[in-house]
């Protein structure tokens, strides 16, 4: 695809991935859309359990229409990362919020700075976001990039483009909403190039009704990047476990401490016994860290030796 200058010379293969459930009001114009800015890809729907014509639609419409029985956006992303080969991969909500005509920007950001995943940064328009929703996305941003080193703007956009290298070398174990969350850790995680381009964000049409729940899936996210923080960064982690439980200890062991210099007694034997637990449990918690913090970096070198075996497009 590229020469020796790094030239673009040939056009990569492209596959647009639509996970859908329910969404019959807008599938065809999605489907449409996406095939008149990229005539010579592939589009995908995959069709999850929806109890409308999303899947006779869609196929009407020209796309390669597929069924995934485990319900959840995680599964079907995870089963067609998979099952489905090309150099590039869009993916997109089947909701007709996101604009066809910003992919040509999106592939183009990726390829000419050979990233390895392209997020369109949402950009709402009037009443396209609820409020509280568009606090939590600023709220999940921030947590995200304190946590893993990067500060991010839209982790949970559904309109991005992937490297062949990036999709075949991410595990997708997310059953539901978190995927995005897990998509933004694993590009984190390895140091994957990527970047965020605005894109605008518009309301759903008349008919079509958000999959998400605000609370439940919000505690599942948050869930979700907690234990990917565990797995990824357990000495950060159990230093500050550590660091609370010895603190607690000596909270309540500097009176203690006080009485036993002024008179060589130590008072409120069950207030010792406790202070000696937490410094044990404190100091459990900083090996814990250690052994398992050794473990991850195993991990992520192995992760680090695969996502190198792959080509970055065929």
């Amino acid at each position: 695809i590229f020469n020796g200058m790094g030239v673009l010379t040939s056009m990569p293969s492209v596959a647009v991935l639509i996970p859908c459930f329910n969404e019959s009001a807008t599938i065809q114009a999605v489907i449409n859309d996406f095939r008149a800015q990229l005539p010579h890809a592939v589009v995908y729907v995959c069709d999850n359990n929806s109890r409308d014509d999303t899947a006779a639609l869609a196929k009407d419409a020209g796309a390669v229409v597929w069924h995934e029985p485990l319900q959840g956006k995680g599964n079907v992303i995870r089963r067609m990362f998979a099952d489905i080969d090309s150099d590039l991969y869009v993916i997109v909500d089947g909701d007709s919020t996101y604009p066809a005509s910003h992919i040509g920007a999106l592939i183009a950001c990726l390829l000419e700075n050979r990233l390895d995943m392209a997020v369109g940064r949402r950009i709402p328009k009037k009443d396209a976001h609820r409020a509280y929703h568009s606090f939590g996305n600023h709220l999940f941003n921030y947590f995200t990039g304190r946590l893993f080193g990067r500060p991010l703007m839209d982790m949970f956009s559904g309109y991005r483009v992937f490297s062949r290298r990036f999709v075949k070398s991410f595990p997708a174990l997310s059953r539901g909403f978190e995927i995005e969350a897990e998509m933004c850790v694993h590009a984190l995680e390895l140091k994957l190039p990527f970047m965020e381009i605005d894109v605008p964000y518009t309301s759903r049409p008349t008919g079509s009704f958000s999959k998400l729940h605000t609370v439940r899936d919000g505690l599942k996210i948050l869930l979700k990047i907690l234990m990917l923080f565990k797995e990824i960064q357990p000495f950060r982690l159990f230093l500050w476990v550590g660091g609370m439980l010895m603190l607690a200890g000596l909270v309540l062991g500097y009176p203690l401490i006080l009485t036993w210099l002024d008179t060589g007694f130590v008072p409120r034997f069950p207030t010792a016994f406790i202070v000696v637990g937490l410094f044990i449990f404190a100091m459990i918690a900083f090996t814990s860290g250690i052994i398992l913090d050794g473990i991850a970096h195993l991990k992520r070198e192995n992760k680090r030796l695969h996502y190198l075996k792959l080509p970055w497009l065929r």
